[in-house]
């Protein structure tokens, strides 16, 4: 049987040794220098590893450089290019392993992390706010340099493709609303005032509401994600390496999108939500045209108009919120999911916000 040749020659020098590999450090070689090796690693207070006569390398070899490396902090020169390479992911494993290991820490220094979290997430959601009023602005002065047919595919897959859900969700409601109010209204004779009870919720509140809600869930995450993704695969990386600015090229027609299709969505919303309601009340036995008269003198042109201007801001918020978690997107298997979550939460508690708002200024204003 023939002997396994030696890979290994410990050289003493004054403060420490000198391990110089040879030849393969394969399998075989590696198993005859593993002890060796580490035995004067422990030995020595201080090693460097000379690899430059490796001609050689496999899994084996590489394990045992990265445990030398691990346990004695030794520096390896003259490694082939092509070995350290491959040697790379190795030599970054005890520096990924730390920054995974989860450190215990203080409730009070949770809470400071969560505030600093905080006001950095607002501050750049006043940021990129900024740089689509500055984008707007620009595309107001030259409007060639916007992408429209990217504004047209964002506002057809948002848009006519969320028909379905929004019409089927506003029928419904509608109707839901129109059969809860109707038994209690009829108790003191009233039950006809059940078209201006929807009529109403549907035009101020509930229309402009459901729609920026189920848009936030359909489309502003799907922002996130194609953002996202982007992010993780290096693309936005490489947008700003050609001169381009993910800002004008990827956030501005999807919030120019979602603006334009909001208001739509909302029109068509409200429509069926009060044809769910007088379905119902025709299904109890009013005539459609007493229904009718009764729409028409319960609503005028500002009730239609509160709701509709809610739907151009809700639009806007919902897609930039999508645009901007899709920026945020960090690196590992798990991010583009977290990106997409983070999107339709903060969308949604934005919109709540965001409509009470509304509901105060309109108060105040008397509207």
């Amino acid at each position: 049987m023939a002997k396994t040749p030696s890979v290994l020659e410990i050289i003493r020098e004054p403060g420490g040794s000198r391990l110089k590999f040879s030849g393969r450090l394969d399998a075989q070689g590696v198993a005859g220098a593993w002890v060796a090796a580490l035995k004067a690693a422990d030995e020595s207070g201080q090693i460097s590893v000379d690899a430059s006569g490796v001609d050689y390398c496999d899994g084996s070899g590489l394990a045992l450089l990265w445990e030398l490396q691990r346990r004695r902090d030794a520096k390896i020169i003259g490694l082939n290019p092509e070995i350290a390479s491959l040697f790379e992911p190795f030599a970054e494993a005890e520096r990924k392993v730390d920054e995974q290991r989860r450190v215990k820490e203080s409730t009070l220094a949770a809470i400071g992390r969560g505030g600093v979290d905080v006001v950095r997430d607002f501050y750049e959601q006043i940021s990129l706010l900024g740089q689509i009023a500055v984008i707007a602005l620009r595309v107001f002065l030259r409007p060639r340099e916007l992408r429209w047919r990217d504004v047209w595919n964002t506002f057809e897959n948002a848009g006519v493709q969320a028909l379905v859900v929004v019409g089927l969700i506003s029928f419904l409601t509608g109707l839901i609303m129109a059969f809860q109010a109707a038994p209690a209204l009829r108790q003191f004779g009233v039950d006809i005032f059940v078209v201006n009870f929807v009529a109403l919720a549907m035009l101020r509140e509930l229309g402009p509401i459901m729609t920026a809600i189920v848009l936030a869930g359909r489309s502003g995450s799907a922002f996130a994600a194609e953002i996202g993704t982007m992010k993780v695969n290096e693309e936005i990386n490489a947008l700003v390496t050609f001169g381009l600015d993910p800002a004008r090229f990827l956030v501005a027609p999807r919030v120019l999108a979602g603006i334009l299709v909001t208001p739509v969505l909302t029109i068509y919303s409200d429509l069926l939500g009060v044809a769910g309601g007088l379905a119902m009340m025709l299904g109890r036995g009013y005539p459609a045209t007493t229904l009718w008269r009764q729409f028409t003198g319960s609503v005028d042109i500002s009730d239609v108009m509160a709701g509709i201007i809610k739907a151009f801001v809700f639009g806007g918020l919902v897609a930039a919120i999508g645009c901007l978690r899709g920026l945020q997107t960090k690196a590992g298997p798990t991010a583009v999911g977290v990106s997409t979550t983070r999107s339709v939460v903060t969308s949604i508690f934005l919109i709540v916000v965001v409509d009470a708002i509304f509901a105060v200024v309109y108060y105040a204003i008397n509207f």
